[in-house]
């Protein structure tokens, strides 16, 4: 009866070991190997950062290693936060923070709160506002708006731009969506 107990324990150990060393093997594997990879990583970690939001853009460039950030953030703790972040993936040598801080101001706020009930309230554009991270995003710097992100066709480009136009008292809307499903182009 000992001897099967000790035969027990040696398996356990045998199967432990192999669980450990194929953990390590797996780990080791999913390391990112290239600047593709890199860049999948860093789109990651930003789509899942707690903070990053609608009010945010935050793009970025890989090569060799070395990571360029760009965009802005609406909040200073975010620009650190998100190198801090990017610079902690395997394979990233080295970070150029680009991202602008916009600047804090209650009408800025405000101004981003009532572009985001407009777009996000419209019934052409209500199916993103349930998205974990909707895709379009509203950047205001000292009142000037920029749209960003994607959207599914011309007419939702449209709609944002022009729910998002209403509230300017000045300077037109920069409308930067990109369009998934673009209309064929007649001729």
């Amino acid at each position: 009866m000992k001897s099967t107990n000790l035969s027990g324990y040696l398996m356990a150990a045998v199967l432990l070991g192999a669980g450990i060393a194929g953990a390590a093997t797996k780990d080791g594997g999913n390391l990112p190997s290239g600047d593709e990879q890199i860049a999948k990583a860093i789109r990651h970690e930003v789509v899942s950062y707690v903070y990053y939001s609608i009010y945010d853009d935050i793009s970025y460039r890989v090569a060799n290693g070395q990571v360029e950030l760009i965009g802005a953030v609406n909040q200073p703790f975010k620009k650190k936060d998100i190198e801090r972040l990017v610079f902690k993936i395997p394979g990233v040598n080295g970070v150029t923070n680009g991202l602008k801080v916009l600047p804090t101001s209650i009408e800025d706020d405000r101004l981003r709160l009532q572009i985001a009930r407009a777009i996000y309230r419209d019934p052409a554009l209500t199916r993103y506002a349930i998205q974990p991270v909707p895709p379009i995003h509203i950047i205001v710097d000292n009142g000037h708006v920029t749209l960003t992100g994607v959207v599914n066709n011309d007419l939702e480009k449209t709609v944002a731009g022009v729910r998002a136009s209403s509230f300017l008292s000045f300077g037109p809307v920069v409308n930067n969506l990109v369009v998934e499903h673009p209309a064929p182009k007649k001729g």
